[in-house]
């Protein structure tokens, strides 16, 4: 690989003629660009902005803000749009912002009514807020806000050397399929996409695409018209793009429905969550060239891919150069490129950092991931469950478009599940369970569905905000439905027989 980038250097290989930013109607050429970011990085320069925080729809003014401030220098906080206000007042607090980002048409809300603001742009405004002091950690460029599993997401803080040697992992890695236009799917607030949709792009002389969230088909933190997303595609015919297993999913299912998908595509980098061998396979099977990933905000967001001539199915491939990756008692450690620390905490112990996930590593050096240690349950008849993989198998079939799985100190598994379509019968949702049961051996298999009372949303405090669901959560709310799904199967002592053989 080359000498380690720099920002300075990222932002000088931009200015030129050709077109290096597009959106739905319109594009910027090199000098263009480079130019907007000069705007940018004078007008905060001149209001002394220090830490920006930013709240913005995904588009070519966010690229050229976040490098504005590295050009600068500076901190930038970026705040997802469909944060709450009182996430959003969390982050802000937390990370002492002194400065916030939003669309310049964007309501204010009351508590910002009176701030002083000056214009950014043709599109978005600064606001100057009254920060306090907080400590962050030497080094810090960007702050970024993990899903996490409570309302109070946590900050990670991390270096320009990290972000950098990442995005440089991940040009390599594509390169031999040389991608030349990146469609930005994912929120650019979401360090996966902010890494591998623009550093990593930029590194790689690639266009970046960068339509709305609204105009890919995305609705708050969850929500996906897939006709939409399709036009999208087809609009902008991405050589590359980077998916959560779910939009994923979507693809496939489209495909497989005789739905048209553009022929471009190169390069589908998938991670975010637990894929599954068989969706991989079905994505295969309809011409999808996925690479499964893996990796975490601790990390600066990519650790493990399946690359070009280095891929195995039911494997998130093997650690990209800049990160080294073990195994101590079943959970995955990471050790390279990490954190500066967490906002408010004190600085990491050094050594690997110990991920919380569940996996091995298999004789050739790929990693393989089973679930989550936290999420790990342990059945009455002493079997562990990730429920993590009994999940994904339920989400792979049409029938299912959300599941948590349960089983803890219990003689079988539940699934709270919604249904992708909602007014599929109980004997349609229990034909589709014997389908995925066959699959799955005895201990993990599901024996009943709880049908939730809702699709699980972030807006409800069911899902983070990055989709992924707030267990405790759901349980509690369907705790009665769930006692009474097990109670309706207290008399079935065959099943309880087969069970403690099996355990035996």
């Amino acid at each position: 690989m080359n000498a380690a980038p720099t920002f300075d250097a990222l932002i000088d290989r931009i200015d030129g003629d050709a077109i290096r930013v597009r959106w739905t109607d319109g594009a910027w050429t090199g000098h263009e660009f480079a130019a907007r970011i000069r705007g940018f990085a004078d007008t905060l320069e001149g209001v002394g902005a220090q830490r920006i925080a930013s709240r913005l729809d995904n588009g070519p003014e966010w690229l050229a803000l976040d490098l504005a401030i590295r050009a600068l220098g500076r901190v930038h906080v970026p705040l997802p749009t469909f944060f709450t206000p009182e996430q959003v007042a969390h982050a802000l607090a937390s990370s002492g912002a002194d400065t916030l980002v939003v669309p310049a048409a964007a309501p204010v809300p009351d508590a910002f009514a009176a701030l002083p603001a000056r214009a950014l742009g043709d599109g978005m405004r600064v606001l100057l807020l009254p920060s306090r002091p907080v400590a962050l950690p030497d080094g810090t460029v960007v702050v970024t806000f993990t899903s996490g599993t409570t309302g109070t997401p946590k900050g990670v803080c991390l270096d320009a050397a990290a972000l950098l040697a990442v995005a440089a992992s991940l040009a390599e890695a594509a390169r031999p399929l040389s991608p030349k236009r990146h469609l930005c799917l994912m929120p650019l607030s979401t360090l996966l996409e902010n890494v591998g949709g623009l550093y990593a792009a930029l590194l790689s002389d690639a266009e970046i695409v960068v339509p709305s969230l609204g105009e890919i088909g995305y609705s708050g933190a969850a929500g996906l018209d897939i006709p939409t997303l399709l036009a999208c595609l087809h609009r902008h015919r991405p050589d590359s793009a980077i998916l959560l297993p779910q939009l994923l999913l979507a693809l496939v299912m489209a495909a497989e429905r005789g739905l048209s998908l553009p022929d471009s595509f190169k390069f589908l980098a998938v991670g975010g969550g637990r894929v599954g061998e068989t969706l991989v396979a079905r994505a295969e099977a309809v011409g999808l060239p996925v690479h499964e990933g893996y990796g975490l905000s601790e990390c600066a967001s990519v650790v493990c891919l399946n690359r070009p001539g280095a891929m195995r199915a039911g494997s998130v491939g093997r650690p990209l150069p800049h990160a080294r990756v073990t195994e101590r008692n079943g959970e995955l450690h990471v050790e390279g490129v990490r954190m500066l620390g967490y906002l408010g905490d004190d600085t990491p112990a050094e050594g690997p950092i110990a991920t919380g996930d569940l996996g091995h590593i298999d004789a050739d050096g790929y990693v393989h991931i089973t679930g989550r240690r936290k999420h790990l349950f342990i059945t009455a008849f002493g079997r562990n469950v990730s429920p993590e993989w009994v999940e994904s198998e339920l989400l792979q079939h049409p029938a299912f478009a959300q599941a948590v799985v349960h089983g803890e100190a219990r003689p079988f598994n539940i699934a709270i599940a919604w249904p992708r379509d909602p007014a599929a019968d109980d004997d349609a949702l229990r034909a589709a369970l014997d389908d995925i049961n066959r699959a799955l051996p005895d201990y993990a298999q599901v024996r009943d569905i709880v049908r939730a009372d809702a699709p699980f949303t972030f807006a409800d405090g069911l899902l983070t905000s990055n989709g992924r669901p707030r267990r405790d959560a759901i349980l509690a709310r369907h705790a009665d439905a769930v006692d009474a799904c097990y109670a309706r199967h207290a008399s079935e002592p065959a099943f309880f027989d087969h069970r403690q053989e099996s355990a035996a």
